[in-house]
């Protein structure tokens, strides 16, 4: 397995890769499908362009991008101590292989490095057992549950709200 962070020139293997998670795993994401299928190369390219407090990183098998996560400080004065964690996506064949344990780590030493973030915080369907007992392992606390976060095919979707600080205080 390979780990590293994306730039422009994985633009299509990223689409292609975050509109199959899309639609596999609807009930993971706040995005849809149909609201990604037809975004531009360009701003594919923009979300994958280098910046110091923002970066998604892919895990490669066999030179395929089998999973993903993103990372990016928040903007604003009052905000910008906050990172924000969302785009976690494992293809299922290669789950519980410690790929998106891997994936974590990566985005979590990025926000480590980025002056001034003291936490990191994100989101998880309240069905998603798996991917919320993985981010408590790594010290998630869970500070909040929103009824009805997501709207999806008619039906309603609670998710849990966590955050991890990276410095006391």
């Amino acid at each position: 397995m390979l780990l590293r962070r994306l730039t422009p020139a994985d633009a299509s293997d990223y689409q292609a890769l975050r509109l199959a998670a899309l639609r596999a795993e609807p009930f993971a994401f706040s995005s849809s499908y149909e609201e990604e299928r037809d975004y531009s190369a360009s701003v594919i390219k923009g979300r994958l362009a280098a910046r110091m407090d923002r970066g998604v990183f892919g895990a490669f098998e066999n030179d395929e991008l089998v999973g993903l996560v993103a990372l990016g400080r928040l903007d604003g004065v009052k905000l910008s101590h906050k990172a924000l964690i969302w785009s976690m996506y494992v293809r299922p064949e290669f789950r519980r292989k410690g790929l998106a344990r891997a994936l974590l780590g990566a985005a979590l030493s990025l926000a480590g490095q980025v002056p001034g973030v003291q936490q990191v915080n994100l989101s998880v369907n309240a069905g998603n057992l798996g991917a919320l007992r993985l981010y408590e392992s790594v010290g998630f606390k869970a500070y909040g549950r929103e009824p009805g976060a997501l709207l999806i095919n008619g039906e309603l979707h609670d998710e849990i709200h966590l955050s991890l600080r990276l410095t006391p205080g």
